[in-house]
């Protein structure tokens, strides 16, 4: 019987979950399968993966063929790799504690190079908040400078508007200032 190691599609319409399974090659995508050998999850970033490492290399050595994500995603998990180096075991070109070494010495570097990616990340996103923070202060400050610039051109027509009452009230005064001192006249004379 030929098996394939494929994703088996779950998750509503946009958001996609799949399984990785071991099914026949006659098998619809989302039907019979043999195993659940994991999950993958795109909708992560980094995509998630839960993976059995041990179930998925014993498939792999026996032979069941991948998709071309599956492949993808065995790849990055370290599947092949391991095959290849049981391989070179087989073969004698090394032993087993070397091959281990060699995978561990392997899988630690991709930890490494994973930590120093994601550390990169979050260095160009707290750059990123940095620079809308700046630009945001830098708009702020231009409105504060247009509301001010605004409120000082108001003050100014205002106290344009109070001297022109004041000086309207200083005619009316001295219109009726030439009055007051004839009536003022009058009295004494009265008297």
């Amino acid at each position: 019987m030929a098996t394939k190691i494929r994703l088996q599609r779950h998750g509503r319409k946009n958001y996609a979950f799949y399984s990785i399974v071991i099914a026949d090659v006659r098998a619809p995508r989302d039907g019979r399968f043999i195993e659940k050998i994991g999950t993958y999850n795109p909708n992560t970033n980094p995509a998630t993966v839960d993976l059995n490492f041990e179930r998925a290399l014993k498939w792999v050595m026996n032979g069941a063929q991948p998709t071309d994500t599956v492949r993808n995603i065995l790849s990055r998990e370290g599947v092949y790799m391991k095959k290849h180096l049981l391989g070179g075991v087989a073969k004698g070109a090394f032993g087993e504690a070397e091959a281990e070494a060699k995978f561990e010495a392997w899988k630690n570097n991709k930890q490494n190079g994973l930590a120093a990616l994601k550390a990169e990340q979050e260095k160009a996103k707290k750059a990123e908040a940095k620079a809308r923070l700046d630009a945001e202060k830098k708009v702020n400050e231009a409105k504060a400078k247009v509301v001010a610039e605004k409120k000082a051109a108001e003050a100014a027509a205002k106290a344009a508007e109070e001297a022109a009452k004041v000086s309207e009230e200083a005619a009316k005064v001295s219109e009726e200032a030439p009055e007051a001192p004839t009536t003022e006249a009058e009295t004494p004379a009265a008297e």
